[in-house]
């Protein structure tokens, strides 16, 4: 009797997971925030989880699913959970970065994240959205296809989820306390994991990620960088992958030995078992191309193949140095919208705003730092200073005194913004945004600069999917550059590498009323005020609105 019940039980969870009707469902979650000894690099500390799991768990949903997550704190910490790349079409109180769309969870409080996946299929993640606790509070997103709806790429065999990320040994909310007391940057992390596990680094034999496979197989591959601070590569020895997706957007296939990715971002790739047994090395390894300091500890993991003896040599493979940018660069110049009759790339042709964004960073005053000043960034020189209530609730109740929308389009300033830099490397400070009326087209140049610390920002746009329609290096030429456009097929993400010394361009559909943030997703230089937002205005009829606020909306 008790197997039947546990046979019965587990085929009413497959059922809940996936459903065999066609109309779309309502999925419920519950996450509990609590800490939780673990052990890794040979010692223990205590972090902030959910449900006591490291990574996370995983949210499961179909296209047009409606997803309910009730976040119970339990810990000392505020805490906001952040659902990055979904659309959150009408949502923006359920998209959940602190003091931009919400309050923060209390200790000893609750708040239902309530929101619907529309027209979005693919990998995702979540992840805190305060402070740093994104560090351990993160996880994965699989939006399967609508039912009947196939993969438009062969169907793989199974598939598997590959978490990235970092571990500090010191505890995360001290590493960031510290930085900001001395307005020094801070400590770096003292290894990358996968799937929580770091692999063996010196002087500690911690365990590594196993990957198990059979031959002949093939595996979709849903890999997500949750790293703070951390751009990587991913490689398995003698065996290349077919990327056929990036956050959560369908690409035309390319076979690569080497994907790049940056925190924030999701590549779905095939893999083909096409060895008949063996070990080979998986590898994920920084990169950075600037004189700056990070973390620069490769983690290790293993692809085994079913019926593989433990004695099994474990084959090897070269890794890209640290500064491998002609190897990002290539990746990031593959990447192609699948631009089919089904998913057809939408790009602005005209556009309503151009903008024109600078990222630097700066040196202002502070009395009680250990030099007298801190580090900050900047875009447009404007460094943004948190509000003490959510610039959403501001916006929607018409409350004054909170942010003022006056973000500048252009920078206050002009320079030669990857030449020699100005004298004056001070920012102004401010809660400012900018105003963009409902479905306007929107242009943005990602202009890096040369002052003080010149290196990749991987920039996250929140409430919206954008095209990477251009990048180059040193200034950009609002003249020339324009005509170096892919206005047929560039790429789709929400999260997109400004390179060193150069810029990006991207465009997208100002059609989700609501507040959403612009920020690099570097966490070090979120801290420091790289970091913006759009006040998306209403339309026209109740379709075009925001929602009203729910009414277990968290106070400040």
């Amino acid at each position: 009797m008790d197997r039947y019940l546990r046979s019965l039980m587990m085929f009413i969870g497959v059922a809940l997971l996936f459903p065999t009707v066609s109309e779309s469902m309502v999925r419920h979650y519950n996450f509990s925030v609590v800490m939780k000894n673990v052990t890794k690099l040979c010692g223990t500390k205590s972090i902030v989880t959910i449900n006591g799991k490291f990574p996370g768990p995983t949210l499961y949903a179909r296209e047009d699913d409606n997803m309910v997550v009730r976040v119970v704190n339990h810990v000392q910490y505020n805490v906001t959970l952040h659902w990055h790349g979904v659309r959150q079409l009408r949502t923006c109180w359920a998209d959940g970065p602190a003091y931009i769309t919400q309050c923060p969870i209390q200790p000893g409080q609750n708040y239902v994240y309530n929101f619907t996946i529309t027209g979005q299929r693919g990998t995702l993640l979540w992840h805190a959205h305060i402070t740093w606790l994104r560090a351990t509070l993160h996880g994965a997103i699989v939006i399967l296809p609508k039912r009947g709806t196939p993969y438009p790429f062969p169907k793989p065999d199974k598939e598997k989820i590959i978490v990235l990320g970092e571990w500090w040994k010191a505890d995360t909310e001290a590493v960031l306390n510290q930085a900001i007391q001395t307005g020094l940057p801070p400590n770096v992390s003292d290894a990358h994991t996968m799937n929580g596990h770091p692999g063996p680094v010196p002087n500690c034999s911690s365990q590594g990620y196993t990957l198990h496979v059979e031959s002949g197989k093939t595996y979709l591959l849903r890999i997500i960088n949750a790293a703070v601070n951390d751009e990587l590569f991913f490689q398995m020895a003698e065996h290349n992958l077919t990327v056929v997706e990036v956050d959560a957007s369908y690409t035309k296939p390319i076979n690569t030995d080497s994907i790049f990715i940056g925190p924030g971002q999701t590549t779905n790739a095939l893999l083909t078992a096409h060895k008949s047994s063996g070990k080979y090395l998986i590898a994920i390894s920084p990169f950075m191309d600037a004189p700056v300091g990070l973390d620069n500890s490769t983690s290790t993991g293993t692809l085994v193949y079913s019926g593989t003896t433990l004695s099994s040599p474990t084959v090897s493979m070269a890794i890209p140095p640290l500064n491998a940018t002609p190897v990002e660069f290539s990746f990031i110049d593959s990447l192609r919208s699948l631009n089919s009759k089904e998913y057809p790339a939408n790009v602005p042709l005209t556009i309503d705003h151009s903008l024109f964004f600078t990222i630097s960073v700066g040196v202002n005053p502070c009395s009680t730092c250990v030099n007298g000043t801190r580090l900050v960034a900047a875009l447009n020189n404007v460094s943004f200073v948190m509000p003490n209530i959510s610039i959403l609730e501001a916006h929607y109740h018409n409350i004054g005194g909170v942010y003022t929308d006056d973000f500048p389009g252009y920078p206050p300033i002009p320079f030669n913004y990857t030449g020699t830099g100005p004298s004056n490397i001070q920012t102004m400070n401010g809660t400012r945004v900018y105003r963009l009326p409902f479905n306007s087209t929107v242009q943005i140049v990602l202009q890096g600069t040369s002052i003080i610390a010149p290196e990749n920002h991987p920039t996250h746009l929140h409430g919206f999917n954008f095209f990477a329609v251009g990048k180059g290096l040193g200034n950009f030429d609002p003249v020339k550059d324009p005509f170096k456009f892919n206005l047929v097929d560039p790429v789709e993400r929400n999260t997109i590498g400004v390179p060193t010394g150069g810029w990006t361009a991207i465009r997208f559909w100002a059609d989700n009323p609501g507040v959403w943030f612009l920020h690099c997703h570097l966490e070090v230089h979120t801290t420091w005020g790289l970091k913006m937002a759009f006040i998306v205005e209403n339309g026209k009829g109740p379709n075009e609105s925001l929602l009203p606020p729910p009414g277990d909306f968290p106070k400040c």
